[in-house]
């Protein structure tokens, strides 16, 4: 047995361990990618903030730009298209018209308006709306000029619109008139015979179905019916008195609903002298820069009036058709 004493053993249970260095690397890297992480993020929001700053004042500038006037020097002339049906819901309609008019006449810079008619016409409430807008302008501003220029066809309620114009330019081939009023309808008395269907409907009032397609005509409906258009017809001839004056030579067919040509439109006083926009703007209003002022469309709208423009050429071509014109 050796004398020498025994060294004391720990269990360790007595002391306290202490954090290996690994420990305090990987903590310290956590931190730093922590604080690293948010520098970033405060990066990016401040990238992000000041696009959408930028945004927001370009916005305002494009919102802004027309009270000062929508070109950036001079002055110019401002287009509007009377283009497709004229109905409520369309890219021609009265609000739609007389919203462009109205941004026209409000800017400083605008020299004159063209409405760029191609159109085979549509409500008569619509275009007397915009007939009565075009006849307040002219009164309240009668040193702005406001003249009609007419592609392929300004008939009808079309017409009824560029009558309250100034002027009205044609091309030799343009088709304008057809002053008139027309309200269709379809019977199918017969029919409902031969499939042995019996109409059954209630009214409260004699004359509530007067339209009713599937009936026989009403003498009397159709009397009141054919006075109704007779007052809207004559509201319509009326319009075309007044806003063309003295120009007109009139004849007994002029009010009949029959269409002519821009080249006969002028000997009857429908319309004035030959010309396009181009033209107009730079030779008559003397301000050459053309500007849009129709009101922003947007895909419905767009497919609306495509399908406006497309009934519109059917109807053309149809008329040109009758008349004998070459294809």
């Amino acid at each position: 047995m050796s004398d020498t004493p025994a060294e004391p053993t720990s269990t360790g249970s007595n002391r306290q361990p202490e954090s290996p260095l690994w420990e305090r690397q990987t903590l310290e890297k956590v931190l730093l990618a922590s604080v690293e992480e948010q520098r970033q993020a405060r990066r990016w929001g401040i990238f992000f903030k000041s696009l959408l700053a930028l945004y927001l004042g370009v916005a305002a500038w494009m919102t802004l730009k027309p009270l000062d006037g929508r070109s950036e020097s001079g002055g110019h002339t401002a287009v509007i298209d009377v283009a497709g049906i004229i109905a409520p819901g369309q890219l021609a309609s009265a609000d739609n018209i007389i919203e462009g008019l109205r941004d026209a006449v409000d800017d400083r810079k605008t020299r004159g308006i063209i409405l760029r008619m191609n159109s085979p016409g549509g409500s008569p409430v619509q275009s007397a709306y915009v007939w009565a807008e075009i006849r307040r302008i002219k009164k309240e501003k009668p040193e702005l000029p406001i003249h009609a220029v007419v592609a392929d066809l300004c008939a009808s309620g079309c017409y009824y619109i560029a009558s309250a114009a100034d002027r009205i330019y044609v091309s030799p081939a343009s088709v304008v008139g057809s002053i008139g009023v027309i309200m269709g309808s379809f019977g199918f008395v017969d029919t409902m015979k031969m499939l042995g269907v019996e109409r059954r409907i209630m009214t409260a009032g004699e004359h509530k179905a007067l339209l009713d397609p599937f009936a026989p005509v009403d003498p009397v409906a159709r009397q009141h019916m054919q006075g109704v258009l007779g007052q809207v017809h004559q509201q319509f001839i009326d319009a075309v008195r007044q806003g063309r004056g003295q120009r007109l030579k009139e004849n007994p067919q002029m009010f009949s609903g029959l269409i002519w040509t821009g080249a006969e439109g002028i000997t009857l006083g429908l319309a004035d002298e030959l010309g396009d926009t181009r033209q107009v703007a730079e030779k008559v209003i003397g301000a050459e820069k053309l500007i849009d002022f129709n009101p922003d469309e947007n895909m419905l709208d767009r497919l609306s009036r495509r399908f406006g423009a497309a009934v519109g050429g059917v109807l053309l071509e149809s008329l040109m058709g009758g008349l004998g014109a070459p294809r």
